[in-house]
């Protein structure tokens, strides 16, 4: 099988040549040699074989927020999954509550639901930019919870549909035991039963700190990981590099782990700054940061 196969047989369901960069909250960036949109587990089982065959890696695509794409096109097989991955349900089981959500499911409207339902301990996910397939892809986290503390299982595409259970996971600090080519189809979480006025009162109390605490524009959430002890964004801080420029990048003024862009910037000048900004830390500090992005056309800092 070759990538005009995988044109021909996906029809409309795959773009070439197609802008990627602007589907990151970042907004800017290059293209994929081809873009598939699946709507249906159908799709999946139908096009997956192809791109597996023909030779090119293959770039997950949620909501981009954890993603940076360098400038130009790239050799790579995006993929996005649809509105057919995208349901929520829930049920009872002895003493907890076991949620299913679709990997295309973002988390914030996730979260809003459960606690509105009186299903309590993802409050944390409402300041989460991300999908449940992304999420779990990186064990994204905040305001003292993350995607481990919650995670039952997860069924994906692997050469074929399988399914893990969190030990399989391995969840780390910001990682998982999942590799590039796994296609998350649906998460499975252990959550409990609760006080929806609470719940939901806490939602509240997460948007309105972020709010007020961190930038809004064209960001992609933490830039770096923290430290063991210590804050990313405090060592930043702390060299002088909150509000340094590259370009059409800046550090934010609101919270130094977050780099934002200009309309119409480059990716270029994010990667830059992260360089510099990373350069900086090392040098003052002997604090080796270690980038949080999911990088695309860029070399690897080391």
């Amino acid at each position: 099988m070759s990538l005009a196969d995988l044109v021909r047989v996906g029809a409309a369901r795959v773009a070439e040549h197609a802008p990627i960069g602007p589907l990151t909250t970042y907004r800017v960036g290059g293209a994929a040699r081809v873009l598939v949109t699946l709507d249906t587990p159908e799709d999946l089982a139908e096009l997956a074989p192809l791109w597996q065959d023909c030779g090119l890696p293959l770039l997950m695509v949620g909501n981009g927020s954890n993603l940076l794409v360098a400038d130009g096109e790239h050799d790579v097989v995006a993929v996005r999954l649809g509105v057919g991955f995208s349901q929520l349900s829930w049920r009872d089981e002895a003493h907890e509550v076991l949620v299913t959500a679709g990997a295309a499911l973002d988390l914030p409207v996730a979260a809003r639901r459960l606690a509105s339902a009186g299903v309590v301990g993802f409050e944390w996910a409402v300041g989460v930019p991300g999908t449940f397939g992304g999420a779990v892809a990186m064990n994204a986290g905040g305001h003292g919870s993350d995607m481990a503390a919650s995670v039952s299982s997860v069924r994906l595409w692997r050469n074929g549909l399988t399914s893990l259970d969190a030990r399989d996971l391995r969840f780390g600090y910001r990682e998982s035991a999942l590799v590039a080519g796994d296609v998350v189809v649906e998460v499975t979480c252990r959550l409990r039963h609760g006080d929806a006025g609470a719940a939901t009162a806490k939602i509240r109390e997460i948007v309105a700190w972020r709010r007020a605490n961190q930038p809004g524009g064209a960001n992609a959430g933490s830039v770096f990981r923290n430290p063991p002890g210590d804050s990313a964004g405090r060592l930043i801080d702390a060299v002088g590099a909150k509000g340094l420029r590259h370009g059409s990048a800046r550090v934010s003024e609101k919270h130094a782990n977050f780099i934002q862009v200009d309309e119409g910037g480059r990716a270029s000048d994010v990667y830059a700054l992260t360089r510099e900004v990373s350069e900086r830390v090392l040098a003052a500090t002997g604090v080796a940061l270690a980038l949080e992005h999911r990088l695309v056309g860029f070399e690897v800092a080391r």
